[in-house]
């Protein structure tokens, strides 16, 4: 099959679906003002409300995953885009919250594997050492659906109301599924090799390498995402004193970089790897960056706000970084199930932090719809010093792995000399100080720890010059 062929008949109808699941995504950071003043809705709902999108998306991605692995793409991507459908038009109909809760879970059920069935697309078409530049496409393509969620879809609302915007999201989702059903070619899953059976969500679950990725990626992006579907527009109304235009023209920014993020990580993964540097070690390096990012607006830093909100919002696109690596870990046959395996701790976290940012704001008095600078700083800073004990998890990994495999040594070095006569020479016994240890990994660890020692920094800075008060 062509290049061309790929691109048209793979890459861009599994990226429509991804780009309607990034629109439903942070659509509500616009509207939460409408819905809000037509409903009602105090912090803690409205974050319920936008998080449920999350918590459902969660639950699918294990069962998902093994059907995708099972049926391919192309059929469960275009059934589900389906459902999304009706969701937009349950919630486009509601007259209450629990109506707006069940259309925003079927929405979120529905867009469910948007992202991993297009991740399991370029695995199954696309050569593997282009699969991070392809994602990175991908994501761009899909990340789009932000951009269309600012400025574009504010007219839509302006012409239409929020609920005319989502019935026609509602007709384009139907668009979608047809689209996937048409053109996306039948392709022959690949199946185990002879003699092993097919890898279990379990032994993913087990694998080290995979426990040193997810903590990192699923804090750093589920923050990402987060802030940017909700809470970004709250922070940009109440602590930088924005206007809604204001408001719509930043998250209009955001979405901009986010999507050009989703490119250009790609690109980087793919131009280091010859140099050596492999694709987790620029996830680790682009969510360091977010984290700093971060602690500019915690401790009210005087930099223009665009800058750590679009870096903020572009590491949401490390999910490019972050499925390119599993792909390096794990099997064809098995990759629907490790993204699946990842991206539910990726949605969970999202949804956790959507809740828990809505709780902590919500412990300070408001007064006409604002609430404090401190509130949102507050809850910011929780959300930070998570991400602070990921990224130390992640760095001081090779250094874990190091000691392991010199403490397997020594002792399989004591058991062949307990085993053996007394002549044994007892100088053949190496200490684990002596053990060999790769020089790369000793580089990688050390190079990551300086990232990490940035952010603690910061970190402390944070806690030493900026006491946040208690609330009121």
């Amino acid at each position: 099959m062509t290049r061309s062929h790929l691109v048209g008949c793979v890459l861009l109808p599994f990226a429509a679906g991804y780009y309607l699941s990034y629109l439903f995504r942070t659509i509500n950071a616009l509207i939460a003002t409408d819905l809000t003043a037509e409903f009602g809705l105090s912090a803690a709902d409205l974050g319920l409300l936008t998080s449920v999108y999350f918590l459902v998306f969660a639950a699918a991605q294990l069962p998902f995953g093994v059907l995708l692995d099972r049926h391919g793409p192309r059929t469960i991507q275009s059934a589900l885009l389906l459902l999304a459908s009706a969701g937009a038009l349950v919630f486009a109909l509601a007259d209450s919250l629990t109506g707006l809760i069940v259309g925003r879970a079927m929405i979120g059920l529905g867009v469910a594997l948007a992202l991993m069935a297009g991740f399991k697309a370029i695995v199954l078409w696309f050569p593997p050492e282009r699969v991070a530049l392809v994602n990175g496409w991908f994501v761009m393509l899909g990340a789009l659906g932000a951009v269309t969620a600012t400025a574009p879809a504010e007219i839509v609302v302006q012409v239409v109301g929020w609920r005319g915007l989502f019935a026609l999201l509602g007709g384009l989702s139907a668009v979608a599924a047809v689209l996937v059903l048409l053109l996306v070619p039948e392709c022959s899953l690949p199946k185990p090799k002879p003699g092993r059976s097919p890898l279990s969500l379990w032994a993913i679950y087990r694998d080290r390498r995979f426990w040193r990725l997810a903590p990192l990626s699923a804090l750093g992006v589920g923050t990402s995402w987060s802030l940017q579907g909700l809470w970004a527009a709250p922070w940009l109304k109440d602590v930088d004193g924005l206007d809604r235009d204001g408001v719509v023209q930043m998250l209009g920014i955001m979405a901009i970089a986010v999507s050009a993020s989703g490119l250009s990580l790609g690109i980087a993964a793919d131009r280091l790897r010859p140099h050596g540097i492999r694709t987790h070690q620029v996830l680790a390096a682009t969510l360091g960056i977010a984290m700093l990012a971060q602690i500019l607006l915690v401790v009210g830093s005087p930099v223009p706000a665009i800058l750590p909100w679009a870096l903020i919002a572009a590491a949401g696109a490390a999910t490019v970084l972050s499925y390119a690596t599993l792909a390096e870990y794990f099997p064809k046959e098995a990759s629907g199930r490790a993204n699946a395996a990842l991206n539910i701790l990726h949605v969970g976290c999202a949804f956790a932090i959507q809740c828990v940012t809505g709780l902590i704001i919500e412990q300070w008095a408001h007064a006409d719809g604002h609430y404090p600078v401190d509130a949102h700083r507050c809850a910011l800073a929780v959300m930070l010093m998570l991400q602070v004990v990921a990224l130390a998890w992640f760095c001081l990994a090779p250094l874990r792995m190091s000691v392991a495999r010199s403490r397997q040594t020594l002792q399989s070095q004591l058991v062949h000399y307990m085993r053996a006569d007394h002549t044994y020479a007892t100088t053949q016994i190496v200490s684990p100080l002596a053990a060999p240890v790769p020089t790369s990994g000793w580089r990688a660890a050390t190079a990551a720890s300086v990232l990490v020692s940035l952010v603690l920094l910061g970190c402390l800075t944070l806690a030493s010059g900026h006491v946040i008060p208690a609330p009121r």
